[in-house]
């Protein structure tokens, strides 16, 4: 039992190096202005990589989610951190003639990367810990979000210094490294005694019967529904920020402050979500998104900095309470396949909206975006309140 309880922190302190180090999917705000000029590229062209590596991000999810279900959690993370690896190295060597390869190094092989490490890892702590399901899924995702808070300013420092292809080869070969030797270490409990920890009697829904339930569909509209702003906000972190009065070092800090924000998010809105409720937690963030979005019509200065902290916060606690809720109400047996299933929401959401936005803002005026997030929130309340999550699950 005491060995069996070391190997589980073991595994989420594994677990969470590997999140940092996928974290790295946030930072494109950072890289686009100095890539674009690089390359020589239009500024509306490079943001969209940040839609392309979202969405394969989610194939990842599903196809990692699917194939650590079937095997083990190692060679599917390994694998995982070659493609994050291989996707920074090879964007070293993008030439100046051909930009669009950034979608395929960075965007498709480096968020399908991601994708596969971040199943994984989620998946294997919520087996480990089904008795502190929420506290566990928190510290994972976590470190997922504080990776803006501990590359945004190595990566400016570095674009500044070593320029853009050095700058990827570094990361390229630090994430590789780290994150293949991390990914040998994660192992699955033990399937009948779960390590000593309690047996559970929950259900566990395969993906065909959890694609038969209301609830798979609630909660997938739900998340689509709520990420639109931060998903509107994030490619434009740095240059709205510039344009909303604040200095460029100000808007760096902006880039770290989400991360910090969405860090405490997914730590503190775990934690809630394990006494309060799933339910009550997506309430929560979907009413802190709601205001945040309203009020960044007009935000300026200091004001926006507190919007984007709490779009932030709220996306980042999205990510710890719907992999909870997943688990919570289809169980871990098949929670890879499940979980990325339910995260096509997400990356659906990743990819629609910020079309939307490029639409509706077409003159540099942000206001109709923002109301459409306002609008997103809103559903996602309705939804919510017909959404059935089990108070406790049965052990």
């Amino acid at each position: 039992m005491k060995v069996a309880v070391r190997n589980r922190y073991l595994i989420l302190i594994t677990g969470m190096i590997i999140q940092l180090c996928a974290g790295i999917i946030y930072m494109w705000s950072v890289f686009k202005g100095p890539v674009s000029t690089h390359l020589s590229w239009d500024s509306a062209s490079a943001s969209i990589t940040s839609s392309i590596m979202l969405a394969t991000f989610v194939i990842g999810i599903i196809i990692g989610g699917r194939m650590q279900d079937k095997y083990s959690p190692a060679p599917v993370a390994l694998a995982g951190s070659i493609f994050l690896g291989l996707g920074m190295i090879l964007s070293s060597f993008t030439p100046q003639s051909s930009p669009w390869l950034i979608y395929v190094f960075y965007g498709i092989t480096g968020g399908f990367g991601v994708g596969c490490v971040y199943t994984t890892t989620v998946s294997v702590v919520q087996k480990w810990f089904s008795d502190k399901r929420g506290f566990a899924t928190g510290m994972m995702v976590g470190a997922f979000g504080f990776s803006l808070v501990l590359f945004a300013p190595l990566t400016n420092m570095l674009l500044i210094n070593w320029g853009v292809p050095n700058t990827f080869l570094f990361f390229g070969i630090l994430f590789l490294v780290i994150c293949s030797i991390c990914s040998m270490l994660l192992s699955n409990p033990e399937t009948k005694q779960q390590s000593g920890m309690p047996v559970s009697t929950q259900k566990q829904y395969t993906t065909k019967e959890m694609l038969q339930t209301k609830e798979f569909y609630l909660l997938t509209f739900s998340m689509f529904f709520l990420l639109p702003a931060y998903f509107i906000l994030n490619p434009l972190l740095k240059s709205l920020g510039i344009e909303r009065g604040l200095t460029d070092s100000m808007a760096t800090f902006g880039v770290m402050l989400t991360g910090v924000a969405s860090a405490s998010g997914r730590l503190l809105t775990s934690w809630f979500s394990d006494y309060a409720g799933r339910k009550g937690a997506i309430w929560l963030i979907s009413l802190i998104t709601l205001a945040a979005a309203l009020v960044m019509i007009f935000a300026e200065g200091v004001l926006f900095l507190v919007c984007i902290a709490a779009i932030a916060f709220s996306f980042g606690g999205s990510a710890s309470v719907y992999a909870a809720t997943t688990a919570d109400l289809f169980g871990t047996k098949h929670m890879g396949l499940n979980y990325g299933c339910v995260m096509t929401g997400f990356g659906v959401s990743a990819l629609v909206f910020p079309i939307i936005s490029n639409i509706l803002s077409a003159t540099g005026v942000y206001t109709y975006s923002f109301m459409v997030a306002a609008a997103g929130c809103v559903i996602t309340l309705i939804l919510t309140a017909f959404l059935k999550v089990p108070g406790k699950v049965a052990k």
